[in-house]
Parts: C-alpha cells; sequence; structure tokens
C-alpha cells in the first residue's frame, strides 16, 4: 500500500510541475534558468556566418537574442525554437541559414533538447515551405549528404579565428 501511495505522490507531483499548476514557487528559478539556456544557444548561433556575405547573422540581424526560446519539456530536456528573420523577403538562402543553424546546434548543445526552428512570421515569401524543410530530419540529412551544401554549410558554422 505505502509503495502504491509513493508513486502516486511522486506521478501527481511530476504532473503538477509540468502542466504549470505547481510554478508558484519554482517559477523565478525555471524562468531564470530557461533565460540562461536561451543566452547559451544564443551564443552558438550568433557566430554563424551568412552564406552570401563576409557577416555573421547577429552582425545582419538575421538571428537575436530575441529569437531564442528555450522552454523545460521534461528532467533536463528543453524545447530550443529560434526565429531567425532573413534580410530580404525574397532570400534564396533562407532554407540555407535554416540549414546551418539546426546543424550548428545540433552539434553544440550541451543539453537534451527538442529543436524548432522557423522564419520569423510575414518575413519572407515561402516561410510555410521553408520552416517545413528546415523541421524535416529526412530532408536535413539528405541535405547534408549533398557534398557541395555540406561544404557551404561547414564553411557557415566554423567558428572564427
Amino acid at each position: 500500500m505505502s509503495l502504491v501511495l509513493g508513486l502516486l505522490s511522486h506521478t501527481l507531483s511530476r504532473v503538477l510541475r509540468y502542466s504549470g499548476l505547481r510554478r508558484g514557487c519554482h517559477a523565478p528559478r525555471r524562468q531564470a534558468m530557461e533565460q540562461d539556456k536561451a543566452l547559451e544557444v544564443y551564443d552558438i548561433i550568433r557566430t554563424i556566418r551568412d552564406p552570401e556575405k563576409p557577416n555573421t547573422l547577429e552582425e545582419l540581424e538575421v538571428v537575436t537574442e530575441s529569437c531564442v526560446e528555450v522552454q523545460e519539456i521534461g528532467e533536463d530536456e528543453y524545447l530550443v525554437i529560434i526565429r531567425f528573420t532573413p534580410t530580404v523577403p525574397h532570400c534564396s538562402l533562407a532554407t540555407l541559414i535554416g540549414l546551418c543553424l539546426r546543424i550548428k546546434l545540433q552539434r553544440c548543445l550541451p543539453f537534451r533538447h527538442k529543436l524548432e526552428i522557423y522564419i520569423s512570421e510575414g518575413t519572407h515569401s515561402t516561410e510555410e515551405d521553408i520552416n517545413k524543410q528546415i523541421n524535416d530530419k529526412e530532408r536535413v540529412a539528405a541535405a547534408m549528404e549533398n557534398p557541395n551544401l555540406r561544404e557551404i554549410v561547414e564553411q557557415c558554422v566554423a567558428e572564427p579565428d
């Protein structure tokens, strides 16, 4: 009987914690941790180079601190959401930029995560199609099998000297 009560208590506390019903006492600490993780993510992606220009995505304001959102979705697991803004609404390299963001984060994030990358709403003429493409694991894997594309991605995600 005590085993059942212990399991029930443990399950109920997890449900309450993840549902947000018990956030009162943990909300500031959780929020601070999520903000720290978001800054950590931003530090990783800000140095990615633009495929066409000699600038970083940060310098071109394609990514900013406010474009990164992190939410705790489990014990030591996080949902990372990136919303980037192409330099022009018809940017032909938006998919490649999204691919660079995904590859760099997959390689560099030091914590368990689920990754969602989107073009900021209303900033690209084909944002819906590009969002589907950069969040499809099979398409990303296929793109990285292309040696020419892989070389461009590697150049963009390489750390500056």
